[in-house]
Order: C-alpha cells, then sequence, then structure tokens
C-alpha cells in the first residue's frame, strides 16, 4: 500500500497487519484533523488486494459483447443464490502493467487474442475498505481473433464460462438484476453513454 500525497490532516499512523493469508488486511490507527480544530483518533482496516483491471470486449458489426460467467463466493454468501456471477473480463495486474495485464487475461478468459485496447477511466471500488484501483478498458473483437477456448487460467481454478450476447440482452440484464457486478455495469453503462455501437 503506498500513499503518492501527503495528507496534512493526517498524522500518527500504525499499522497492524492482520492476515496475509491471500492478500493483506491491515488494522490502521491514526488521527484526522477534523473541521473545528480537533485530532481525532480513528480506527480503519484496509484491505490490499493489488490494483487491476477490466475490460469489454465488443463487436459493432455484430453489436455483441463478450463476458464471462464464474462462481463468486463472496456473493454466495452474501445471498446470491447460486454464486454465479457475469462479469467482464479482469484480473490482478501483473508487474503494474494495466494494458498487458488486460491482454493476457483476455486471452486467458475468453479465448480471444486482442492487439488493441483503450483505456477509458479509472475508479476506486470500495474505497472504505479496499485498497484496490480497476483500470477501464474497451476492445474491439472479431470472430478471426478467437485462438483458444479460454475458461481461465489453470492452475488459478478460475472454471470461466464466456458468454458472448447482444449489446441489448446485456444492458437488459443489468434492469433485470441477472448482471449484478459494478465494474460490468460501468462499462456497458460507458458504451451505451458513449454510442460506441451507434458508430
Amino acid at each position: 500500500m503506498t500513499s503518492q500525497m501527503q495528507n496534512n490532516r493526517v498524522r500518527n499512523i500504525e499499522r497492524e497487519l492482520l492476515s496475509d493469508n491471500w492478500y493483506s488486511l491491515e488494522k490502521i490507527t491514526f488521527e484526522y484533523l477534523r473541521d473545528d480544530g480537533v485530532w481525532e483518533k480513528q480506527i480503519r482496516e484496509a484491505y490490499d488486494r493489488g490494483n487491476g483491471a477490466v475490460i469489454l470486449l465488443y463487436n459493432v458489426e455484430k453489436e455483441t459483447v463478450v463476458l464471462t460467467k464464474q462462481f463468486r463466493m463472496p456473493t454466495y454468501v452474501n445471498g446470491n443464490t447460486d454464486g454465479m456471477m457475469i462479469e467482464a473480463c479482469a484480473g490482478i495486474l501483473e508487474k503494474g502493467n494495466a494494458e498487458e495485464t488486460i491482454k493476457m487475461e483476455v486471452e486467458e478468459e475468453t479465448g480471444y487474442k486482442i492487439d488493441h485496447v483503450k483505456k477509458v477511466f479509472e475508479s476506486y471500488m470500495s474505497p472504505g475498505s479496499v485498497t484496490e484501483i480497476l483500470y477501464f478498458f474497451i476492445g474491439a473483437y472479431e470472430d478471426g481473433m478467437k485462438v483458444s477456448e479460454g475458461g481461465g487460467a489453470d492452475d488459478e481454478t478460475e472454471n470461466i464460462e464466456v458468454l458472448e450476447m447482444g449489446f441489448n440482452e446485456a444492458l437488459g440484464m443489468v434492469k433485470s438484476g441477472e448482471i449484478r457486478d459494478a465494474k460490468t455495469i460501468m462499462l456497458l453503462q460507458y458504451a451505451q453513454i458513449e454510442g460506441i455501437f451507434n458508430q
């Protein structure tokens, strides 16, 4: 976890590692200067899983997008009936390079080998507790770019199903609640707002 800027309203930061079983969970104790001039002690927990990248694969001629479907345990324990989530292709950054990571993830997860991607924005996904910044990309795909069945890396137990569907169908699934993943919703709405399929 790194800090690029200093905030003069924060002092006396103390960190305690609570878990590094998968990624790292820290308890952070600090003092924060309130608007009334009082330094207030606060305690927060921050989960550092690294930063990530996500992409919406789209085909203008076919008016389709490529998404993935896989089991997500945290959603299952929070009431998602079968734990299955429909998502845009995504992954944790390798060596800090978002563009190269997302190209690699696309090939691993979907089986498409793409050369050109466009970064459209970045976002903290859960800033109250998770340090992750997610870098959002879009990329055009064609049938001829399919080099494998995809499904994820064998050593990562991902078991990913690749879904190609109409863009309007995907938007409808957001409305119906079939797509509930924030990063995917954000990219689908970006494509709608920017009129990617109206070019």
